[in-house]
């Protein structure tokens, strides 16, 4: 990009992806200046070079990232839900013109921007996911194996602690841990089985 082109963008969508951005650059009056295709690699070296000038991104997979680096480089760089951006989009839909519909969107003053994240919001974020995951796979663990008691005309009953250790193991791929999880609670007296603890949902 030659400085004439450089300092005559003013603003800047970019349609993030895995290996390849498309990258569209608006001047003043709105009139597309730069419309290519960017590696990776190339987007925060081409961008160094660039005039500080307004970025928009849709607020995705590696956005708060690119979005650090661009302000670090003096941008301002923007962050926006896809559900917003997607109403600026014209004709048939392709990368090029989802970077163009961004920048568009990115300029309009009634537009809601999302925060970027620091790296420290961004792993307590990803903590409380993997909990939450895990916390769905216990429940559906349990309840499956509720279903089973059921079948044997087992109701009402509380998982023990050793028997949830086993169901964890049975989670991990090892099934054969189930019938001697089960064995041990159709063989159980009445007594001990009432007197099971609350289920680790708790």
């Amino acid at each position: 990009m030659s400085h004439k082109l450089n300092s005559a963008i003013a603003v800047v969508g970019i349609d993030i992806g895995k290996n390849s951005f498309h990258v569209v650059g608006q001047d003043k009056r709105g009139e597309i200046v730069l419309r290519q295709k960017w590696s990776r690699g190339q987007v925060e070296a081409r961008l160094a070079n660039l005039s500080p000038c307004l970025i928009g991104m849709e607020a995705c997979v590696g956005a708060h990232h690119l979005s650090r680096k661009l302000q670090a480089l003096g941008h301002d760089a923007r962050l926006m839900p896809a559900k917003y951006v997607q109403p600026y989009n014209k004709g048939q839909k392709n990368d090029f013109r989802d970077a163009e519909a961004i920048a568009e969107a990115v300029q309009r003053p009634t537009m809601r921007f999302v925060a970027t994240k620091t790296t420290n919001q961004l792993d307590l974020q990803a903590l409380h996911r993997v909990r939450e995951r895990l916390v769905g796979q216990r429940t559906a663990i349990i309840n499956q194996i509720r279903a089973f008691l059921l079948e044997r005309g087992i109701a009402s009953i509380r998982f023990v602690p050793s028997c949830w250790s086993a169901a964890s193991r049975c989670a991990r791929g090892y099934a054969s841990y189930v019938p001697s999880c089960l064995a041990s609670l159709l063989n159980a007296p009445t007594s001990f089985r009432r007197a099971c603890c609350r289920s680790s949902r708790d």
